[in-house]
């Protein structure tokens, strides 16, 4: 399978997950600006949503929309215990956390990328970030990740849409649980691996 990525992207959530549940992919850079690639060109013949991620099974078939791709990514390997099984509540609750990470937060994010976003919009949106990074700190209150001790791939993805706060200057400072929960999840393994693939931190040298 292929999965095209853009650096620190919502892309790097299945990214993560795929690692973390041993499934080797094979990875193409996308320039999300031009909608180009270097080795296979135009990425509006692979999604003509434009978007990232994409993943392209080995039957040719082109899966999109990062919630849905974790999923399935996970689903490969349920003994990776990245998502509960399909048909339970527990299973509901996580796709609950997806989609709301994906509507309320990942969206909320998106006018903050752009350098002309006005003073009104920036505070607006900075405010709504802070109302939902409120609810979610409590919900670490005393937990590793989001629903307990076992990383899932709704961790996955608040790790990821989290990290943005840096590049787009929004201040998470007084969410201490939030705080913790971003140095935790950047330690795990899968995680280091997956940032140092694309290039986000650099590689360690073997001693």
């Amino acid at each position: 399978m292929k999965l095209f990525y853009s650096p620190g992207a919502s892309s790097l959530s299945p990214h993560i997950v795929a690692r973390e549940a041993g499934i080797d992919l094979k990875l193409q850079k996308v320039d999300i600006a031009t909608k180009t690639m270097k080795v296979d060109g135009d990425f509006w013949k692979v999604n003509p949503k434009g978007l990232e991620p994409a993943l392209e099974l080995d039957n040719g078939e082109i899966l999109t929309e990062g919630a849905v791709i974790v999923q399935y990514l996970a689903d490969l390997m349920p003994k990776s215990k990245l998502v509960p099984q399909n048909g339970t509540w527990e299973r509901t609750r996580v796709q609950e956390m997806l989609n709301y990470i994906g509507t309320e937060i990942h969206k909320t994010f998106s006018p903050l990328w752009n350098s002309k976003v006005s003073t009104e919009v920036r505070k607006e949106r900075t405010d709504i970030l802070n109302r939902h990074y409120a609810l979610l700190d409590k919900q670490l209150a005393g937990k590793k990740f989001l629903f307990g001790d076992q990383f899932t791939i709704a961790d996955a993805y608040l790790f990821v849409v989290t990290n943005w706060a840096k590049s787009t200057k929004v201040d998470l400072s007084e969410f201490t649980n939030i705080q913790a929960f971003q140095v935790r999840v950047a330690a795990r393994p899968a995680v280091v691996a997956a940032m140092t693939a694309e290039g986000l931190i650099p590689a360690v040298k073997a001693a």
